[in-house]
Parts: C-alpha cells; structure tokens; sequence
C-alpha cells in the first residue's frame, strides 16, 4: 500500500517537474513567432496606406466613443493580417478573441463565442471563407445590428430567440477573398483592405527589427543577403532568420553574410528565394518539355508533386519573378528562367524573339 502510494506521488512529482520546465520555456522559445509581432504601429513595418487608413479610423472611433466598424483583410500568407488584428486592438485599449473559420463548426459554436463577449471587444476570425455557409447568415445580423437569431426546436414546434449583443468589432482575415460571398464582403463596413508584398528594403527592416529582439547580432551585409531570399514576405524572413541563428550557433559563428550563405545553402535555397520544388519545376519544363508550354496535370506527374501545390505554392513566386509564364496553352519556362538556372536558350527561342 505505502510503496504504491510513494509510486503515485513519484509520478505526480515528476508530472510537476516537467510542467515546471516547459512553463520556464514558455517565454524563449515556444512562442517566439509572437515574440516577434510588432506591439505598435511604429514596430510595423510596410503597409503604410493601410496603417494610414486604420489610424484616422480609430482614432475617430474612439473620439466617439464607439467600437471601429467590422474590417477585413486579405492578400497572401504571411504578410501581417493577424499582426494587424492584434495591433488593432491593442491601440484600441480592448480584448481580442481570436478563432478561425474551420473552428466553428455549428451555429451553437458561433453563438457562444459572440455571447461572451464584453463591450468594445475584437472578435478576430481568421481564414473568414472558410466558413460554413449556414454559420455565416447567422453572422449577417451579428454584424448588422447587433442581435443573434437562435432557433430552437424542430417542426411546427421550432421557434426564434434574439440576442441582444454588446458591441463589437468583427476582423476578419482571409487568403481566397473570391470564396467570400457578396452579402458578407459588403458588411465589412469599416473597410476591405488588401495586404501587398514587402519590398526588399521593408523585409531587410523587418530582419534587423527581428534580430534585435531575438538578441542576435547581425551585419548589414547578412540582412540584405536574408531579405534577397525571403520572397518579399516577412514571415519567411523570420523564418529564415531563425535557421540561419541556429546555423551560426551550432557552428560557433556570427551572423555573417558567409554564415548566411551556408546555412540557405544548407536549406536548398537560391540567391532569388528558389527552393528545390521551385527549381524542379523549371528544369521539368525546360529538359523534359523543350520550355514548354506544358500543362499543369503533365508536370505533376513528371514530378510527382500535387497540382494544387504547384498551382498555389510554386507558380505565383515564379510568375512574380517573371521565371514562368501561364498562358492557355499551359506553362512556359521564360529566358530569366533559362539564365538563372544556367541553361542555353535554344536557337529556335532566340529566332521567334527577333
């Protein structure tokens, strides 16, 4: 009985001990992407026309002593949606509860979100189009007026019940905005603003910013050398400048523009942002299918990679850079792809450009 009795406590002590340690871990590492957020619109780097518009907004919000009006960004990954969310509501004094919209999967799940909400509170759906279509139309009232419709019971016996809601603002954040309806775009009331990609510069501020709070020293020459290869997105900059943090500081080094070669090199990736997947595709292109055009099911076989991450991941970066071209015939290596990834344009290519 007593050795059992040791044996629990045992285990429980041990429980105890490692919750200690990751509680004493919690503010290093485990949440370093939060780390990094900006915590004020100074700290936010790039976007100024929307920081502009966002500022006269609250600013008027609060002069009226209202809550903003709902708002809605979108744009590709990684550029800020969320960051700008939990700016918001920081320079607005109030909470912020966020969730996603493939978390709310029944109407009960929305109403109780909604119904536990204070006064002036931010409600941050992200990936807004992924909501289910029913659990939006209950959305629509929420947002126009302020009141919940419930019903409860089925048949003849079903009724309505209207909940009052305290005032709120609705931020909303998505990728797809074409898989928004009308009637929900057109209640953002506040504004739709569209997030654009980072310029070389902004990302190379974003990276200095990030290595100062990760307290890594670093040269100009590295962060120009990070910025070139981040796909002008500040997430992937983060990203890659934690990899090239752990490069240096497994091999006893300083962040230098040589230690930064190494460790992208190490990660696949090229002087303009390249991963191997990117680079496959252009090679496929060019030694399998005479630079195209190719279709895009041919190269996925040719690949064995999915269509819908060639089509998503892969080709809107390519076509950025001006390395592939998507015409109605299917894909076409174009001659930077060519140059960059030191192949000669064949003779027939060069004629029909003459």
């Amino acid at each position: 009985m007593s050795s059992n009795h040791e044996r629990k406590t045992s285990a429980s002590d041990t429980t105890n001990l490692h919750h200690k340690e990751e509680v004493e871990m919690l503010p290093d590492e485990l949440f370093l992407d939060q780390t990094l957020r900006p915590r004020s619109w100074d700290g936010y780097i790039g976007q100024e026309n929307i920081k502009r518009n966002l500022k006269i907004l609250l600013t008027a919000a609060k002069e009226r002593n209202h809550p903003p009006e709902h708002l809605l960004f979108y744009g590709p990954p990684g550029l800020g949606k969320t960051t700008l969310a939990h700016l918001i509501a920081t320079e607005s004094g109030t909470q912020m509860r966020a969730t996603s919209g493939p978390a709310i999967e029944k109407v009960g799940d929305l109403a109780s979100i909604l119904t536990n909400l204070s006064p002036g509170d931010i409600l941050f759906i992200d990936e807004i189009h992924r909501l289910n279509k029913l659990i939006e139309e209950v959305l629509y009232p929420a947002m126009e007026s302020g009141s919940l419709d419930i019903i409860i019971g089925k048949g003849p016996s079903a009724r309505t019940i209207q909940l009052d809601l305290p005032p709120f603002t609705l931020i909303a954040a998505t990728t797809r905005i074409s898989l928004l309806s009308s009637p929900l775009r057109s209640r953002f009331s506040g504004g739709t603003f569209r997030l654009e990609f980072y310029t070389t510069d902004e990302v190379k501020k974003i990276i200095t910013q990030s290595a100062h709070i990760l307290g890594v020293p670093i040269d100009d020459e590295a962060a120009d050398e990070i910025a070139k290869r981040s796909r002008f997105t500040p997430r992937i900059a983060n990203y890659l400048l934690k990899r090239c943090r752990d490069f240096a500081q497994v091999h006893k080094g300083k962040l230098s523009k040589e230690t930064v070669r190494e460790a992208l090199m190490l990660l696949d990736i090229d002087e303009l942002g390249l991963n191997a997947l990117d680079r496959k595709i252009l090679e496929t292109i060019i030694t399998k299918f005479a630079g195209g055009p190719v279709g895009l099911g041919t190269i996925s076989a040719a690949i064995s990679e999915e269509e819908g991450t060639i089509e998503e991941v892969s080709e809107p970066y390519l076509i950025q850079l001006g390395l592939l071209e998507r015409t109605a015939r299917g894909r076409t290596a174009t001659n930077r792809a060519y140059h960059h990834l030191g192949y000669d344009i064949p003779q027939e290519r060069q004629e029909k450009l003459l």
